[in-house]
């Protein structure tokens, strides 16, 4: 009974309190995103916008997609790796320094999240994934961009970035959202469980065991080749000029 009684209270404390961080996120809202993204999450394609907390100090193109039916998961994402609030409209969103507070974000998350129904945040499970499972489905789907131990790389029209910051929910975000170039995967494409899989991978890919010794910055094989050759063409050259003086000398 007391249980029943404690559930109740806590149902009627956390109604008002989900309440005031809708009302608070509004406010947030109508500070750092409404210039770009409208009012209500509408969205704007076209007309200008002006300075504002985090963008450039020139005037801009409205350039926000709508926000209505994104879900906690869009937001979370963009809010908490820093890609928003855009400093200029158009350009490539970015991982930098958050401009908001946690219990900011998470009231302007619980106001978008408000908009329309959308998904959640997720929680993925990396302990149940499979590492081979997650290096083969990295290999597959995100290898091309991101490289085989996802040190990021530069793409026409884009880069895509290192994810040594992401944390595991940001990479499941990032599969289900497919932000700026990057391919959307809904579960059809990779369920919860290879999900979970490649997020094991990427966390395990941030200090791999490098049992081949020098690791290069794991940039890849072509600059390991690069840098291989190089040394030993030096070290060809040397020999070689070495032979030379001592024939001389006979």
């Amino acid at each position: 009974m007391r249980r029943l009684v404690l559930i109740a209270v806590l149902a009627l404390v956390a109604v008002p309190l989900g309440r005031a961080g809708v009302t608070q996120g509004k406010q947030l809202y109508g500070e750092y995103c409404v210039a770009c993204h409208g009012a209500n999450g509408m969205g704007a394609n076209g007309g200008e916008t002006g300075f504002g907390p985090g963008r450039s100090e020139r005037v801009q193109e409205r350039l926000g997609p709508p926000l209505r039916g994104v879900g906690a998961l869009a937001a979370d994402f963009y809010l908490r790796t820093g890609y928003m609030p855009l400093r200029e409209s158009g350009k490539q969103p970015r991982r930098s320094r958050l401009l908001l507070s946690e219990p900011q974000i998470d009231a302007l998350v619980a106001y978008v999240a408000s908009l329309g129904q959308g998904p959640k945040v997720p929680t993925p499970r990396p302990e149940r994934g499979s590492l081979s499972d997650g290096q083969r489905l990295f290999t597959d789907h995100c290898a091309g961009c991101h490289q085989v131990v996802a040190e990021g790389g530069y793409l026409s029209g884009g880069v895509a970035p290192p994810l040594e910051e992401a944390t595991s929910t940001q990479i499941a975000e990032a599969i289900r959202i497919g932000p700026y170039i990057m391919p959307r995967f809904s579960t059809r494409d990779l369920s919860p469980q290879e999900v979970n899989s490649i997020v094991r991978y990427v966390q395990w890919a941030k200090h791999p065991d490098d049992r081949g010794g020098w690791a290069i910055g794991h940039l890849g094989p072509v600059p390991e080749g690069l840098v291989t050759w190089f040394l030993a063409a030096t070290t060809l050259v040397a020999v070689c000029i070495l032979l030379g003086k001592r024939l001389r000398h006979e």
